[in-house]
């Protein structure tokens, strides 16, 4: 089928995952609908940087380029935005592989031209083999993952995520590029949210701006084991919080907080209640599930409390900046609060 050309991005940072990086790149050069070019953005690593650049110095279809920002996840997709040549600008984590027909999907989520973003369905690989019986469905926004909660099909939302994403390049004319100072950066705490400030922002500078999940565009997200325990999930819903109390500060708490505010009142009762219930019928891990849900809420809750307080005091700051790659755009942004 005909449509956008789309540019693919897989920002990279550590000689770690070099397999998954292949895998990644693997997985795009393989889809049906295939990507006009797919950019590897280095976070600050010169040996990577170096190694995926003689790995690629024949494929006329893979560009290697360092991130021309600051450290972090934000202004290395700035870089790739910058770089790119297509129409849309699809995202893809440097731990995951897309199913065949996921740019296809994509593609097709764009015939609406009021349509900026689309994104797609997650799914973990975990490490151990299995889920965690402890580990609730409803947090797998912890390893990267769609979520039980969101809703099925092809449907409107407030944001995508950012692993498994796509934009109109129009998208950031009208808003400028990611944040950063919101998303991860690093060995730094496991932030992120930088894709939901981002398709507020959208919003608000395009009113008539249509966001779309389509659960067929399907990826697969590698858990590393670390991920798998429950200092990780703690960690990780500390630094959500903090994120949150970002968002909030950067496009009010109204907007900021209207998914997660619908996630908390019904997802996350209903998934208790399952959990108590599997625990009465002796099934594996339902205790544990209520109780990491519990956990869950009340450890990011204290995240955004401390988020919300740094904000006050300008603890921290957040920048927006058009994504002009070396050349540096002017900024959009202002104070924040995550640390």
């Amino acid at each position: 089928m005909s449509g956008p050309d789309i540019s693919v991005v897989i920002c990279v940072y550590t000689e770690d995952r070099w397999e998954d990086i292949l895998a990644a790149v693997s997985s795009v050069r393989a889809q049906a609908c295939p990507a006009l070019e797919t950019l590897l953005v280095v976070d600050h690593n010169e040996a990577l940087l170096d190694r995926l650049t003689k790995e690629y110095k024949d494929a006329a279809d893979v560009r290697v380029l360092a991130n021309a920002g600051p450290r972090g996840l934000s202004a290395g997709r700035n870089t790739g935005i910058a770089a790119s040549c297509g129409e849309v600008v699809a995202f893809l984590d440097d731990d995951a592989v897309a199913e065949r027909d996921w740019l296809r999907y994509f593609a097709a989520g764009y015939a609406d031209p009021r349509v900026m973003a689309v994104g797609g369905r997650t799914e973990p690989i975990w490490a151990s083999g299995r889920r965690p019986d402890w580990f609730p469905e409803e947090f797998d926004w912890v390893v990267g993952c769609t979520y039980r909660g969101l809703p099925d099909g092809r449907v409107q939302v407030r944001n995508v995520l950012g692993g498994n994403a796509s934009f109109r390049r129009t998208a950031f004319d009208f808003a400028g590029g990611f944040a950063t100072g919101i998303g991860r950066d690093g060995d730094r705490l496991p932030l992120g949210c930088e894709e939901t400030e981002l398709c507020i922002r959208l919003t608000r500078a395009r009113p008539d701006t249509v966001l779309l999940i389509d659960d067929r565009a399907v990826i697969h997200h590698r858990v590393p084991e670390p991920r798998e325990h429950f200092r990780y999930f703690r960690t990780r819903t500390y630094a959500e919080g903090l994120s949150k109390a970002l968002v909030a500060r950067s496009v009010g708490a109204g907007k900021g907080l209207e998914s997660e505010r619908r996630y908390t009142t019904r997802v996350l009762p209903a998934g208790v209640a399952r959990g108590l219930r599997d625990a009465v019928l002796a099934r594996p891990g339902g205790a544990g599930r209520a109780g990491a849900i519990v956990a869950g809420v009340l450890t990011a809750a204290g995240g955004y409390v401390v988020g919300s307080v740094r904000a006050r005091r300008g603890g921290a700051t957040y920048s927006v900046a058009a994504p002009e790659g070396n050349s540096g755009g002017g900024e959009r942004g202002g104070e924040g609060g995550a640390g």
